[in-house]
């Protein structure tokens, strides 16, 4: 179904439901800009995302997954650096104005939405290549805020879960799962992953009481320790046989394939649902089981 600008904005929001506005949220979607309610004396945390069909999703895929993944990915950014999430805003260019694609787009996104309690209250929509952009914002006691730069020698090296389960699903070329996704959904383990990453919000307290630095893991477990380790100015030691693997990945896959949105993070002291892989030294990269490594991971140039 084809219609016009406005109505496709009128559409989007009336799929968000819930999502367009609410707590924090003074004005959502409808006038030049949203109106958002700060808390006092927090800081406020806000990165972006670009996401490109066939680089940052199959664009093939179900929208209510694309959607989902989207959000979730944009999110996770904000998690790592122990802020709690608030809104975000979302730029999208089509092509041609598909309704039916583009609400099951937005259903996907206030899935999402949902489970990491925020507002997606504006955005723009263009004409163009398919293209979603995804500004996440969040706040923060600045006492609290996770940098990459805070590692420092003697910290132990660690991940909040399995690794390589997103990987695995590019790997094996599932990554059309042919199916729509609210509700009822039947995905494999690793199109779960792929597909449905979770933005380890849960963990932010405990990140910040404990860690000296963090980082999600999105370009791969090697290319994420040499981001944070270049920050902090350390060198960081990976010890392979403690790199928690998904059942249906391979080594290789949770060390270099990315998008696996759990955290990488340093901390002095042991940490209850963290997973030691390594420790922190002085000197400079990354090292696995003894060996200086090359960052690999993905590259966008």
């Amino acid at each position: 179904m084809s219609v016009d600008e406005f109505a496709l904005i009128d559409l989007i929001v009336a799929e968000l439901g819930d999502r367009a506005q609410g707590d924090w949220v003074r004005l959502g979607p409808g006038d030049d800009g949203c109106v958002i309610e700060p808390v006092a004396g927090r800081q406020w945390v806000a990165s972006v995302d670009t996401l490109i069909p066939d680089v940052h999703f199959p664009g093939a895929a179900p929208a209510e997954l694309i959607g989902y993944r989207a959000l979730m990915v944009s999110l996770s950014d904000l998690a790592a650096m122990g802020a709690t999430p608030r809104y975000v805003l979302v730029a999208l260019s089509l092509p041609q104005p598909d309704a039916q694609w583009v609400c099951a787009l937005a259903r996907g996104m206030a899935e999402a939405a949902r489970t990491c309690d925020v507002y997606i209250c504006g955005g723009n929509l263009a004409k163009g290549s398919l293209n979603i952009t995804v500004s996440a914002h969040g706040d923060c006691d600045g006492a609290r805020l996770l940098l990459r730069s805070g590692a420092r020698p003697g910290d132990r090296v660690c991940v909040s879960g399995v690794l390589g389960g997103a990987a695995a699903c590019v790997r094996t070329n599932q990554l059309n799962p042919g199916t729509r996704f609210i509700p009822g959904t039947r995905l494999t383990p690793v199109q779960e992953r792929y597909f449905l990453p979770r933005a380890r919000f849960d963990l932010i307290d405990k990140l910040a009481d404990a860690s000296a630095a963090a980082i999600d893991i999105s370009d791969g477990l090697v290319a994420d320790a040499g981001h944070l380790a270049r920050a902090s100015r350390v060198a960081l030691h990976l010890d392979s046989t403690a790199v928690p693997v998904h059942p249906d990945a391979r080594l290789q896959d949770a060390l270099y394939g990315g998008d696996d949105y759990e955290i990488l993070c340093t901390t002095p002291k042991p940490v209850a649902g963290l997973i030691p892989v390594g420790e922190v030294v002085q000197g400079s990269g990354v090292y696995l089981d003894g060996a200086r490594v090359t960052q690999g991971g993905y590259q966008h140039f």
